[in-house]
């Protein structure tokens, strides 16, 4: 059996040492807003290669506050992609703004900076971009167009922690960057857990507050924050993975060039292509095929497990039927969401998996 994602042998690997780090907490005392988070803050900024870190109770609302922080809000407009889930809206949404969607490039994934030019209005106040299944988006075009045109810019680094942009990490791209720790990214927790990371020492000044309760001193509230705060507990336990993180991501690309070989020229299977100047991570591989119910379905007939990332747009989803956007109003998200599949990935599957798992494609395909 190979599964979509092995989530265990990461503690088979790093249990002394993440055990080590729960007893270090638990025998603290201290379970929010301590030592641990202060500082995996300063570890991962340096990682990302940013001033300032704020750790949040997850990626969501890393995005919405985010947004908070710049006073976003009702008649603004946010640029996003059209291919995406559903949580980079939803972030636009809870602050009141409007979604603005945009659709991704020829070649996919990542939203095409000549249609974000087009759809920029007076109303517009940023960018959304989301590095998907890894892949950092054109990030040089997108900042010099919010340049041109006053714009902020949050990267939406969920599924690209580690990723590069001609040397530089997602992260430090833009003005901001909102990061996922949920326990299925590349770099993940053992739960929900989130960051901002920015090199705008008021901003982060401001997030430390929206985070709690928008209190910078106990029962002093300077403004209607929220409560999101990194657990003390899994900032500990980031701590712990943070310095294989390089290490894990070199792997996911040798496993992505394997299957590269492995699946070249297969009929009416196209496989992911990065651009030249982007150094992705590949929290996913995904390919694109016309065939889909039938590869997984013989897929999971040789207990190899798949995942559909995603099979509906946010457009087409219930929850922006109000937007009043039916099928065909982003062809290129909707044909993605109708051909995509992901095949098994992580920081600890085998290359043996990889060979297993292209001869089970071919024999499904060919």
């Amino acid at each position: 059996m190979i599964p979509f994602l092995d989530l265990k042998s990461v503690y088979g690997e790093l249990k002394d040492e993440l055990d080590a780090a729960y007893r270090r907490v638990m025998e603290s005392g201290w379970y929010v807003l301590g030592h641990e988070v202060e500082a995996f803050e300063a570890e991962y900024a340096a990682f990302c290669g940013t001033r300032h870190c704020i750790g949040v109770g997850n990626g969501l609302e890393a995005l919405e506050l985010t947004l908070r922080a710049w006073d976003i809000g009702a008649g603004d407009e946010v640029i996003v992609p059209s291919n995406t889930y559903i949580a980079t809206w939803l972030a636009v949404s809870a602050v009141g703004a409007t979604v603005v969607p945009v659709e991704p490039t020829p070649a996919g994934p990542n939203i095409d900076p000549e249609r974000i030019a087009a759809a920029i209005t007076p109303r517009t106040r940023a960018i959304m971009p989301v590095h998907l299944y890894g892949e950092p988006a054109d990030m040089e075009a997108i900042m010099a167009l919010a340049g041109r045109h006053g714009l902020k810019v949050v990267e939406d680094v969920a599924q690209a922690q580690g990723a590069k942009v001609r040397g530089r990490r997602a992260g430090a791209l833009g003005d901001a960057g909102a990061h996922s720790f949920f326990p299925t990214k590349n770099f993940g927790a053992f739960g929900d857990g989130g960051a901002v990371t920015t090199d705008d020492a008021r901003m982060a000044d401001r997030l430390r507050a929206l985070r709690n309760y928008g209190s910078k001193v106990k029962y002093v509230n300077l403004e209607r924050g929220v409560n999101s705060r990194l657990d003390e507990l899994q900032a500990a336990l980031l701590r712990v993975k943070l310095p294989r993180l390089d290490a894990w991501n070199e792997h996911r690309r040798r496993l992505a060039a394997r299957y590269d070989d492995r699946l070249a020229g297969v009929a009416g299977l196209t496989l992911p292509r990065a651009p030249q100047w982007a150094e992705p991570v590949w929290h996913l591989y995904v390919v694109q095929t016309d065939r889909r119910a039938a590869l997984i379905e013989a897929l999971a007939k040789e207990s190899i497990g798949s995942l559909i990332h995603y099979p509906i747009p946010p457009h087409l989803q219930e929850a922006y039927a109000d937007l009043g956007l039916g099928r065909g109003a982003y062809p290129l998200a909707e044909r993605l969401a109708d051909t995509v599949l992901s095949l098994p990935m992580g920081s600890h599957l085998s290359e043996t998996a990889v060979d297993t798992v292209a001869t089970a494609v071919r024999k499904a395909l060919e």
